[in-house]
Formats: structure tokens, sequence, C-alpha cells
């Protein structure tokens, strides 16, 4: 069996990353063998032991990944630890059910690697449960799209609680994705087989909250006039998603708390208590710490309730994600029967400098709205701003220096045009393009190709804008 004193396995074939790796540990002062293959790897398992294991999934001759199971043959205690440029979910749930001590999507901290290297070290990597339920293909996986920096943490936060029931509190702003975490936790974890249940407590009557939750007897009010099943009762055995928790009456947050400490529920108007087995995903867009403090939301239920917090992070924060959940949307679109269509650089551009308010949800509905309206299949960067438009708002502008910038300015000049109902759109808009296009003429002696690098939009869409303002673009050129 390994021990701690035993040197480090690294299968890494990029040279660059295996350098930093190797000087790290060992300044740590761990040996270290390195190799880039899983046939050069195989042949260090069988000669001699190793404490950890790091190894990279996309190697000279396979997956190493998906030959773990060989080296679980090999060495059964050794923690292994995964490194991936794969940054996907499907990456971070695969890594968990191969038994993974540790998984780092690229590129990783390497503070972290190494504290996680000095853990493995120490530790012995559970062993393989033959026994376990089979994984869902991939094909049935939940899609939860995007591999920048701040999807990865939900992805790894996702991967921890596939094989326990710990309760789960995700949080983030409206339309990032709440349900669908709580959708990927249940069909990739062990309660897969059960029913998932999802209620949103914004959209029920107060007085009909506890119902809802926890069903009714007949009789129990006005209008039970038969037997009602609640939905801890039709989630058990499975998941019981709770959207928009921060707005749950405060009598029906303490029947909550009791049937989330106790395991059992009461209907309305009945006496009996019945036990479920339900695992509870909660879901706000609202920050419960002042509401505590308000006394509105109760302490102990956001204890009970956090137990492994997700923060979905806004879209505004993953820019580097849009391409790819616009691309995503649009196969939907064309699944969901409108016309196919594919986006062009500028379109991307466009999208990918929108703020979205809305989040991934506003972004789905923009896409789905371009591919019923677009003019042509290749959709361009002018279909993109008449779906979106500008985000002209004093807020929303860049501010410079001096005078409180070009946002300020904006706002002086809608004070002062007080322009009538109906203009205001078009008249601020050329009230911004014209000097803008204008300047950029200028300093480009007319060339209206050189023109359109500088404002980083189309050559058409620019000439295109100079004929509807009106301009005269060989006044521009030198004498």
């Amino acid at each position: 069996m390994a021990n701690s004193n035993d040197p480090i396995l690294l299968v890494e074939d990029d040279t660059a990353i295996a350098t930093v790796i190797i000087a790290a540990l060992e300044d740590e002062g761990f040996a270290i063998a390195h190799c880039t293959s899983i046939a050069a790897r195989d042949k260090q398992l069988a000669a001699r032991r190793f404490a950890v294991m790091l190894t990279d999934v996309i190697l000279e001759d396979g997956d190493g990944l998906a030959s773990l199971s060989a080296v679980r043959e090999k060495a059964p205690d050794m923690p292994v630890i995964v490194l991936s440029a794969q940054n996907t979910l499907d990456t971070a749930v695969r890594a968990s059910e191969s038994e993974a001590f540790e998984y780092f999507p690229k590129p990783f901290d390497l503070d972290e690697l190494v504290h996680a290297v000095r853990q493995a070290a120490g530790a012995r990597s559970p062993a393989v449960d033959d026994t376990a339920a089979a994984i869902p293909g991939e094909g049935e996986r939940m899609p939860l799209v995007g591999r920048s920096p701040a999807m990865q943490g939900v992805y790894r936060m996702i991967t921890r609680v596939l094989r326990n029931d710990l309760t789960v509190l995700v949080t983030g702003e409206s339309g990032t994705g709440k349900e669908l975490v709580a959708e990927a936790i249940h069909e990739l974890g062990n309660r897969r087989t059960g029913p998932f249940v999802a209620v949103n407590t914004a959209a029920i009557p107060a007085d009909l909250v506890e119902s809802e939750l926890f069903g009714h007897e007949k009789g129990a009010f006005t209008g039970a006039i038969a037997q009602a099943i609640g939905k801890f009762e039709q989630a058990n055995g499975g998941t019981l998603f709770l959207d928009e928790i921060g707005d749950m009456p405060a009598e029906a947050q303490t029947r909550l708390l009791r049937a989330l400490q106790s395991g059992r529920i009461r209907r309305v108007g009945g006496r009996q208590e019945i036990a479920v087995n339900v695992r509870i995903i909660a879901a706000t867009n609202r920050d419960l710490t002042p509401m505590i403090a308000a006394g509105t939301f109760r302490e102990d239920l956001f204890y009970r309730l956090n137990v492994v917090p997700i923060v979905l992070p806004p879209l505004r924060e993953r820019r580097e994600d849009i391409a790819a959940l616009a691309q995503h949307f649009l196969v939907l679109a064309a699944e969901d029967g409108l016309p196919r269509r594919v986006l062009s650089p500028e379109a991307i551009e466009r999208l990918e400098a929108r703020t979205w308010r809305g989040n991934v949800r506003e972004l789905r509905n923009v896409v789905y709205r371009l591919a019923l309206m677009a003019r042509e299949e290749r959709i361009d960067g002018d279909s993109v701003f008449d779906i979106i438009g500008p985000e002209l708002t004093p807020a929303s502008l860049p501010q410079g220096e001096g005078q409180g910038g070009f946002g300020a300015a904006l706002a002086g000049w809608l004070a002062a045009e007080n322009p009538p109902s109906g203009a205001l759109y078009h008249r601020a808009l050329a009230a911004f393009e014209k000097p803008l296009i204008e300047y950029a003429l200028g300093r480009t002696g007319g060339n209206q190709l050189r023109a359109a690098q500088l404002l980083g939009i189309n050559r058409n869409t620019l000439r295109k804008r100079i004929g509807e303002l009106g301009l005269d673009p060989d006044r521009f050129s030198p004498a």
C-alpha cells in the first residue's frame, strides 16, 4: 500500500504545465515521476508504488479519465487528482464518478493544487463501489453550458453533492438557471430514479402555501372538498426543489423547518404524522442575510437550508460563455421548429457586449427571437441590433473623466431635449451615432474600411449607417 513518502506520479503531456507542477511539488519536498501517456503510466504503476497520481484527461494515446479502471486494479488505494481542459459539467461528473480525490479544471490555482496533493498524500482514496447504480448515459445528462472559471466552481460544487443527500441552497439573480442546477443534481445524483418535484413558493397564495407543500384533508378549509397530497409526499424518494424560498410566509417557514428537522409532515387539517424521505434543494434570488436581521426569514431555517451553498454567477460575469450559450439556444430553437440559424462573428460581438440584466433567460429569449425574425440563415450584427438595440442609459454607459463622463452628458442631453413621446430612441441614437461616425471618418481620412475597424463594426453596417444619417464621406478625404 502507498504511503506519504512515496513519490507523486504526474501524467501530463503538456510540457509547460508539467514543468510548473513539478517545480511547485518539488518545492514542497515531493519526489515526482512524470510521463505523458497511458501506456507509460501503466508501466510506472507496475514498477513501483505512488502516494498520489495527477492525470490529465486528454493524453497522447487516449482518455486518462476513462482508463482509470486499469489504475484501480494496480493501485486501488492511491488517490487520483484529475486535471482537465475539457471544462464541462460532464467532465466534472465523470471525475466524481471515477472516485477521483479532486478535480481541477485548467487553468487552476497552483496553490490549491499543491494543497490538494498534500491532503491526498495522507489520505486513502475510497474504494470503488461496484454495486452502485448505473450512471446515466451521455444523452441523459442535464445540459449546463459554459466553460468559464465562474462556472467551474459551480460544477465542482455540484459534483460534491451527487453521492449524498445534503440540503443545497442555490442563490443567484433571476434568470441565471437555478432550477437547471437543481435538475442536474437530481438527474446525476443518487436520487435520479425518484421523482423531481419543483414548486415556486412565490407563485402560491400565502394562505395556500402549507396546503401546497404538505397537502390537506377533506374539509380542512373552505373549498377542501377532497384529500390532497402535497409536494413533500409527491417527492417522496426523490428531490423537492423549493424555488424563491425567500418569499415563503413566516408561518409556512416554521412548518417547513419542523419537517426538515423531523423528516415527517402533517397535512393541513390532519392529525397523523407522515414520514417522508425527500432531498431538499432550495433557491432564491434574494439576499437572505438582511431578511434574517429584519425578522422576515427565520435564521434557523436558513442554516438548515444552507448546508451546501451554490452561487450562480450572473451572465455579465461569464461573458466568455455567451457565444456557447447562444449557439446552444439556436440548436434548441431549431428542435422546437424554428428556422435553423448560425451566428456571424459580428452578431456574437454584439451579444457579448450586452449587459444581460435578465441573464441566461434573457439571452435565450433573444436567441429565439433571432431564430424567428432574422432575414437570412446567417444572423448578422444588424439583426442582433434590431432585436436588442443599444443600451443607451446613463447607468449603463461608460463613465469618463471630468464632467461625469459620457453617461452624465447623455443624461443632460435627455433633460435639455425633452423630445416628444415616441421619438426619444431615434433622436438619442442619431445624436450618438452621427458624431461618432464623423469622428471615425475624420481620424481615418474618410477610409470606410479603417473607420469600421476603429469603430469595431462591420464595413457594410458602417456604409448603411452613413447613408441613413445623410453623411458625405468624401468631405473627410484628404484634399
